[in-house]
């Protein structure tokens, strides 16, 4: 496949928000296993990703914290909230709804 798939408006969130159940990581580290747990599948592009991690934060669904990474460069670590997590469920929850719509309307009648 050469063109990267884009991802499904409203995705990003949850997305990120789910990659944290994993552990903290920083917006890079998230970005890269986002990209590694798809099958190079999903890209995010870091003019998205920051802007949503900065809604997350205001949100209250993530926490921010700045430490130092395995290369000794200084980053934000993201953590989920119970807040976060509670959030996630009803995404999760939404998503299962909108996929299996969008199934009943694909399948032949």
């Amino acid at each position: 496949m050469g063109k990267k798939s884009e991802l499904l408006p409203g995705t990003l969130d949850m997305l990120i928000l789910k990659t944290l159940t994993r552990g903290a990581l920083h917006g890079y580290g998230i970005a890269l296993s986002i990209k590694r747990l798809s099958d190079d599948v999903l890209t995010v592009e870091e003019g998205s990703l920051y802007p949503a991690l900065q809604r997350l934060l205001l949100q209250g669904w993530v926490k921010g914290e700045w430490k130092m990474t395995e290369t000794n460069r200084r980053a934000r670590f993201y953590t989920l909230t119970a807040a976060g997590r509670k959030q996630l469920s009803l995404e999760l929850s939404q998503f299962e709804q909108m996929i299996a719509a969008i199934g009943r309307v694909l399948q032949d009648a």
